[in-house]
């Protein structure tokens, strides 16, 4: 059975949204997430991308966010991505595009 995703964006500001996407990024989800994503970077200043639900990211949902990044830098939009998972920092490393993002180290720990 295959999990579904999961996109819920939220107004955190006049010109800012966060967007948390939990389950499987994968071939079958990459495009409705994609669209997502594009959406909020191109209605939005300051975007952050919270992964803190993904359970799974393939090279399609790994594409998915790479473009997303490289439509925010096009318009001078921020995007930021927070509460990411072991899996996805360990492919963003190995595959060489944790450069293309500014990631957001948890803080919520005294």
């Amino acid at each position: 059975m295959h999990e579904t995703i999961r996109v819920d964006r939220k107004a955190t500001g006049p010109d800012s949204c966060r967007v948390a996407v939990s389950g499987e990024l994968d071939l079958v989800t990459a495009g409705e997430v994609r669209e997502a994503l594009q959406r909020a970077v191109g209605e939005n200043r300051v975007v952050v991308i919270d992964l803190g639900g993904l359970t799974f990211c393939d090279c399609t949902g790994l594409s998915a966010l790479l473009t997303t990044a490289r439509t925010a830098h096009a318009g001078d939009a921020e995007l930021r991505l927070c509460a990411v998972p072991h899996f996805l920092a360990r492919i963003l490393r190995l595959s060489g595009t944790r450069g293309a993002f500014t990631i957001e180290e948890r803080h919520d720990q005294a």
